[in-house]
């Protein structure tokens, strides 16, 4: 149970760093407006309860953070940065499902085990559902600690909802690879009257949206394997308890996480959903091949 004697430190167990706390708003403002005007420039609205959403979050958890810098031993900005940060990587988590099947419509759909419809059906509903345990699970601690009672249960509410996100990353992960390999390879695992026979090869486009995706889902993995462990370990163990830690391993990688796809942008490397942008792609790369 968290202390709130007066002669204690207060409910993170250190005083959040200011100055850290405004670069963390800031770094989130700034990402947050660019998925903003970059999802109505190339008009693509699902990056807006995405990204967008996760940077607004993060403004929200952050903000809570720089309130605590000021009132460390109050306890509401600490419930808002408990439910926010954990929270907010989650509708970033489902951009990266996405992408990966705007990738695979591109690449070639009969190299991957499912369709690219289902890849955001499955992936993002689970997301949703992951979303949901980690806020219940927030709440619940938060209102734990606003009683001053044990706020074990919506720890391991949360640990439960991060968990089931990690594994669900991992799967992600496993099924991309599988699908590069069997691109790489010219091993489609079906044929079909709309889908070609013949491998197209990945362009330099694709390729580097494919280590956007790949860098922005490393940083979020570690950083769930770190919150994963952090949770694990108590809320006063020497992981929660340690700032840097938090500083380094939650605030520093959802940042390059969520400017990587700033930067490495969807609109930007990936064909946009016209048509007959694709048919003419298909008919070039077909007379290619006779040539």
């Amino acid at each position: 149970m968290w202390s709130t004697e007066p002669n204690s430190i207060g409910p993170y167990h250190y005083v959040p760093t200011e100055w850290i706390c405004i670069l963390f708003v800031v770094l989130y403002s700034i990402s947050t407006v660019l998925h903003m005007g970059q999802a109505f420039k190339y008009r693509l609205w699902w990056m807006l309860p995405t990204a967008t959403l996760a940077g607004l979050v993060e403004i929200i958890g952050w903000s809570a953070r720089l309130w605590s810098s000021q009132r460390p031993k109050l306890l509401s900005p600490f419930e808002m940065q408990l439910v926010g940060t954990i929270v907010a990587p989650t509708p970033l988590v489902a951009a990266n499902f996405i992408i990966l099947g705007r990738i695979i419509t591109e690449a070639g759909p009969q190299f991957s085990r499912l369709t690219p419809k289902k890849y955001t059906i499955l992936f993002c509903s689970f997301d949703v559902i992951c979303l949901i345990v980690q806020a219940l699970g927030g709440a619940s601690a938060a209102h734990a600690v606003n009683q001053g009672t044990s706020a074990t249960k919506g720890a391991n509410i949360m640990l439960a909802g991060i968990a089931a996100q990690l594994f669900a990353i991992v799967i992600y992960v496993a099924l991309a690879a599988e699908f590069i390999l069997r691109l790489k390879n010219n091993a489609p695992f079906r044929y079909g009257d709309n889908l070609e026979k013949g491998r197209r090869p990945l362009s330099k486009n694709l390729q580097l949206m494919l280590f956007g995706m790949g860098f922005c889902t490393l940083c979020i993995f570690i950083r769930s394997v770190y919150r994963t462990v952090e949770l694990a370990n108590g809320w006063s163990g020497p992981v929660i308890t340690t700032q840097r830690y938090f500083d380094w391993l939650d605030g520093a990688l959802v940042t390059l996480a969520i400017y990587t796809l700033n930067f490495i942008h969807p609109g930007v490397w990936l064909n946009r959903d016209d048509p007959s942008a694709h048919a003419l792609q298909r008919a070039t790369d077909e007379e290619a091949s006779t040539t």
